[in-house]
């Protein structure tokens, strides 16, 4: 099953890089290790080689998780945005309903969230429970700790 996943040109480049960064930094770290450890003599009592093959493994198989990210993921053109309804990549003005602080939050893909620069996660419960409002509709959000209501005050694009 192939999850698609939508990204900004920036967020896209950034998965690319660090991709890249562990096929071409990372993998060959690891290959020396294993040969370095293997050097050290018997390999049935050596904890090191074991060790350096482990973390060649996990290695290997967070590279195939993002090849596999990459290879389904889409980039969004931003000027096409519908700004009429909350999407992937809208700019969010919210007001919580309960202290009446506004906020405004770009919905991205998860790789790409980052809150301290205002950017959530679609998939997060405050992403999920705005997708499709538009101006004026009130989403209410199951948080961990109760209930949120948000008036969505403005969208639009970044």
């Amino acid at each position: 099953m192939s999850n698609v996943s939508y990204y900004t040109a920036e967020g896209l480049k950034k998965l690319k890089a660090e991709l890249n960064h562990y096929r071409d930094v990372e993998r060959p770290k690891a290959s020396q290790a294993i040969a370095e450890a293997r050097d050290k003599g018997d390999l049935s009592e050596n904890a090191e080689y074991d060790a350096a093959k482990e973390a060649q493994g996990l290695l290997e198989m967070k590279i195939a998780k993002m090849e596999n990210i990459v290879a389904n993921a889409r980039l969004i053109d931003e000027s096409q945005l519908d700004t009429s309804k909350v999407l992937v990549l809208s700019i969010v003005k919210l007001k919580n309903q309960s202290n009446g602080m506004e906020m405004t939050y770009k919905l991205v893909a998860e790789s790409e969230a980052d809150l301290k620069t205002g950017k959530i996660s679609v998939n997060s419960p405050i992403g999920k429970g705005l997708l499709g409002k538009k101006v004026g509709d009130t989403a209410e959000i199951i948080v961990p700790n109760g209930a949120l209501k948000f008036e969505i005050l403005e969208i639009t694009r970044g």
